[in-house]
């Protein structure tokens, strides 16, 4: 598959109707959510800082109650859009069942690599640890998939201190193989070679014995994401991995990550199981 087949490969906007208005809509949605966390006095920290650069804040959501852990939502866009202020009601059903949940931004390419944004969410899983005791569940959707497995893998991006309360790791629709990449329009702005393209796979590290992670997927994806979901359990099993992968029913790219939103969903029991 190469040129504009590579490009339809991962092209989601473009094969689900209307999903053109989402950003707008996510953005309105999750502003509400912070409106109603105030006058409900609820505990929402914004913008805490875990670098130099502007965009190197994360948001800690804080449930009722001490928190049991920590659970980490990093955002996808394909590492060249979006930042932590279109997902905050995301955390809600994390946040209802007792943990605290930290939503960081990102640089963005071409201003950093995809390598760079790697060692951007180790320093904010890392930050976000020193705040909140306890075990450490990571979640990421579709490129924030990749950023988040990449912390287990063991070219030692995480500190052993913070990997070592690593609890589990959901990668919602997440991208695994960056090889195919390269093809693709989008590396005007990802600026992959080779070299990054394979140290940043996934599927081409090794992940700690016994690492625990989910890849979860939608049914109604494109193909190439459910690829990259059975690509990962199948490297990573025979590598020691505790891991499986979700086929989520009908779920597009998008309504995927519904479920995090719902304490009572099958994917929030996932990530906290």
């Amino acid at each position: 598959m190469t040129g504009n087949r590579w490009d339809l490969a991962f092209e989601n906007m473009a094969n689900i109707p209307n999903s053109s208005a989402l950003p707008a809509f996510w953005a309105e949605r999750a502003a509400q959510y912070r409106s109603n966390a105030v006058v409900e006095n609820r505990h929402l920290e914004t913008n805490i800082p875990y670098g130099e650069h502007e965009r190197e804040v994360f948001d800690l959501v804080l449930p009722d109650i001490a928190p049991k852990g920590l659970v980490v939502f990093v955002h996808g866009g394909y590492w060249i859009r979006l930042d932590k202020s279109y997902w905050t009601d995301f955390a809600e059903g994390a946040r209802a069942n007792g943990w605290a949940v930290c939503l960081p931004s990102y640089t963005l390419a071409p201003e950093a690599r995809i390598s760079d944004i790697t060692k951007q969410v180790s320093r904010a899983v890392s930050k976000a640890s020193e705040l909140v005791a306890g075990p450490i569940r990571l979640s990421g959707h579709s490129a924030g998939g990749h950023l988040v497995t990449r912390m287990l893998c063991d070219d030692n991006v995480l500190p052993a201190v913070v990997r070592a309360r690593l609890a589990h790791t959901v990668s919602i629709s997440g991208l695994h193989d960056l090889r195919p990449l390269i093809h693709t329009k989008m590396n005007e702005s990802l600026l992959l070679d080779d070299v990054e393209a394979a140290t940043e796979s996934p599927v081409l590290c090794r992940p700690p014995s016994g690492s625990s992670i989910t890849a979860w997927v939608g049914g109604g994806e494109r193909p190439e994401f459910i690829r990259q979901s059975k690509l990962l359990k199948l490297m990573w099993e025979g590598l020691d991995a505790n891991i499986s992968c979700t086929l989520d029913e009908q779920h597009n790219h998008f309504t995927v990550i519904e479920g995090l939103k719902d304490p009572h969903s099958a994917l929030v029991q996932e990530l906290l199981k």
